[in-house]
């Protein structure tokens, strides 16, 4: 089987905005890879004038949250980071039996790669070193408020390219097993 795999676009943000930007693009991941029956939801990013949609299922909300927590810990002790938080998509197979197991294998149909910068917020005040203001709070906005909208922008950029790339990529998809609302397993990795 082949396994379609989608880089998205680094996003460069701040501690602050990974919980809002890794809920929008692994919601919107699901939910355009969501074959069963679902209760589409809009939910509005509270950081971004951005509006997504997920699937209304309240075990995948938590699935979602949890991993985002544990990334968020990760990111505690490895500030100043790139990194990858990955989404897969899968089915399983009974694996011919040998005498000593019964063996299960999974075969990766879809892969996408989030690919996060986070760094530091700048912060206003005097250097350790001498007693010259490192930046104005004046400064240190503006280069927040147009660091945001930059990221704002990407994170467009990676919405669409997601859309796109769930419409041009189909033929790879298995048959559907189920009606759930998730039909294939999938897993979310974050760096350990």
């Amino acid at each position: 089987m082949n396994c379609e795999v989608c880089q998205l676009k680094e996003l460069v943000l701040e501690p602050l905005e990974i919980r809002e930007v890794l809920r929008c693009v692994l919601h919107t991941i699901v939910f355009h890879r969501a074959l069963g029956l679902v209760r589409p939801k809009d939910v509005d990013c509270e950081l971004f004038e951005i509006t997504y949609v997920h699937c209304g299922d309240a075990d995948l909300d938590k699935k979602i949250e949890e991993k985002i927590d544990q990334f968020m810990i990760w990111v505690e002790k490895h500030p100043n980071r790139k990194c990858q938080v990955s989404l897969s998509f899968y089915e399983v197979k009974n694996k011919q039996p040998t005498w000593f197991s019964n063996r299960i294998e999974r075969l990766y149909w879809e892969q996408w790669h989030i690919n996060l910068h986070v760094v530091t917020p700048k912060t206003h005040g005097k250097s350790h070193h001498s007693k010259v203001p490192v930046n104005s709070e004046e400064d240190v906005l503006k280069e927040s408020s147009s660091r945001r909208a930059a990221l704002e922008d990407s994170l467009r950029e990676v919405l669409f390219h997601i859309i796109k790339f769930v419409n041009d990529k189909k033929d790879h998809i298995p048959p559907i097993p189920n009606n759930e609302v998730i039909s294939f397993p999938y897993e979310i990795s974050i760096p350990r």
